[in-house]
């Protein structure tokens, strides 16, 4: 099966994307970074290296430091499609990240964008 398209995308690329869908709801690209940083486990330095190699989708989250155990509790619909629900591993990676962007951008706090 071939993989999708989305998997070959610069994380470079998608990064300012996520900065800026927070920034217009008047959130900061440290929360974006934060949020980023508790899914993947990247630290600022580790991020911006991802940045700087212009690394795919997929070769960030396989170079994940730590993936955090607690996103499993993740729910949630993006684009349509429940997260919990999806099969593919990366694309679940990929949707997760998706879902905190997008409740960061609806004004959640951080307490519960980060399930504490």
């Amino acid at each position: 099966m071939a993989k999708h398209r989305v998997f070959a995308m610069s994380f470079a690329k998608v990064y300012p994307l996520y900065v800026q869908k927070a920034e217009r709801k008047s959130r900061t690209r440290g929360e974006v970074d934060e949020i980023i940083s508790w899914l993947t486990g990247y630290d600022r330095e580790g991020l911006q290296q991802q940045i700087d190699q212009g690394n795919d989708m997929e070769g960030f989250f396989a170079q994940a430091p730590a993936l955090n155990p607690n996103r499993s509790l993740i729910k949630g619909v993006v684009c349509g499609v429940r997260v919990e629900n999806v099969e593919d591993p990366l694309m679940r990676e990929l949707r997760y990240l998706d879902k905190l962007i997008d409740e960061l951008a609806r004004g959640k706090k951080m307490e519960k964008i980060l399930r504490q």
